[in-house]
């Protein structure tokens, strides 16, 4: 019989106690359903169907579509079927002028080209099989090494060289009375990328009439795998007035963080964030400590609650009067400020992208989790089913 792990929730309390005081590795998680996505609603649809329009061709030849979610107060969210991409997100600002607040490109094209593949900051990118980094592209599951790609030398990022960002993926849109949505379907064959198992993947896009953009995430597979899915949209609610993030003000409700090596790879301690640049339990500006961070932030906190939907952080911008609240089931969110982004990349309306153009707040399990025996479980077995969900919420404050 199947059954369902939401590698989110339930025993991730108990997990994240063994991660900082039990030396013996843990590989229980908690079992519970997944809640039901829009196109399972069996209520009478009272939102309109999502559009869909051409968004140029890959470099091998393969049609990419955009297609548009509205809600009632029409807030837009733009996603392609290339890499399951957030390419717009339009919601107004506290004089009620509406706005985009995603960095990214009008066309397929600005995915593929030379630049943006050399610096590979996967704007708005769904992102698997794991998103975050693997140490030196090696890990050992059930008895058995497994080698990746190291396409962030040393180690291996965000899936791979072609990674999920990378597929055209099956795209469903849909109706229901929690809005418009649109369902993206992928089929991961064993061996893909270096990971074992055939995993059939599964994510929805929901946009809410309280202007929330809901993400969920299914997926089984059939061969013990590991597996950490998320999306890597990169934020700025001032995008086209000011040309950084350093003026938002963020908060994070986590007491400790992942400490990173060289390679920003975990080095397996929990660090209390009290008393360092680290700490955003209190709302704090960006750009206000972040020259004491060598290289900028692109950690991992790790979130005080691990039981059902909870804060994972809060974004007010001062300029604008936006504000973007976000919630998940997982234990971690990599909080990542643009470090890598050096104004080579032009993207919507001719805007340059350079250093901290854009934050990201990746919903997440932990970096490096298969190498880490400390850290919450990422494996995914047989029989099971992988259910996470992260909404983000965008609103004023005046």
């Amino acid at each position: 019989m199947t059954h369902s792990r939401r590698l989110g929730a339930g025993s991730l309390g108990s997990l994240l106690l063994l991660a900082a005081c039990n030396p013996q590795p843990s590989a229980q998680q908690s079992t519970a359903g997944a809640p039901a996505t829009a196109t399972g609603s069996v209520r009478t649809p009272s939102a309109p169907m999502p559009t869909s329009t051409a968004f140029g061709k890959t470099t091998d030849g393969t049609e990419a579509r955009l297609f548009t979610l509205t809600n009632a107060h029409g807030m837009t969210v733009a996603i392609s079927n290339y890499g399951g991409t957030i390419t717009g997100i339009q919601v107004p600002d506290k004089n009620g002028k509406t706005g985009d607040v995603v960095l990214g490109f009008d066309a397929v094209s600005g995915y593929q080209s030379p630049a943006f593949l050399k610096s590979g900051p996967y704007f708005g990118a769904l992102i698997g099989r794991y998103g975050n980094r693997i140490k030196a592209g090696k890990f050992t599951l059930e008895g058995k090494s497994y080698s990746l790609a190291t396409n962030n030398a040393p180690n291996s990022l965000h899936g791979g060289k072609q990674g999920f960002d990378k597929k055209i993926w099956t795209a469903t849109p849909a109706r229901s009375t929690d809005g418009q949505s649109l369902t993206l379907k992928y089929l991961s064959k064993d061996g893909e990328e270096g990971y074992p198992g055939a995993l059939d993947v599964t994510v929805v896009y929901t946009l809410t009439d309280d202007n929330g953009l809901r993400i969920d995430y299914t997926a089984t597979t059939d061969k013990a795998t590991v597996l950490n899915l998320t999306n890597h949209a990169y934020f700025n609610l001032s995008l086209g007035q000011s040309k950084d993030v350093l003026a938002h003000e963020v908060t994070l409700p986590a007491d400790r963080y992942t400490v990173v090596d060289a390679t920003l790879i975990p080095t397996g301690e929990l660090r209390p964030v009290k008393g360092t640049p680290f700490d955003f339990t209190t709302p704090h500006a960006i750009g206000e400590r972040i020259a004491q961070v060598p290289g900028g932030y692109d950690h991992n906190w790790v979130l005080n609650t691990t039981t059902g939907q909870h804060s994972a952080a809060t974004v007010y911008d001062p300029a604008s009067g936006r504000t973007l609240e976000v919630r998940t089931d997982q234990p971690g969110v990599q909080f990542y400020t643009g470090n890598f982004l050096d104004g080579t990349l032009t993207g919507h309306n001719g805007t340059v992208y350079g250093k901290h153009a854009g934050f990201c707040l990746e919903t997440q399990h932990f970096p490096d989790s298969p190498n880490q025996p400390k850290f919450p479980t990422t494996e995914l077995k047989p029989g099971e089913t992988y259910h996470t969900a992260t909404t983000y919420t965008f609103g004023v404050r005046k």
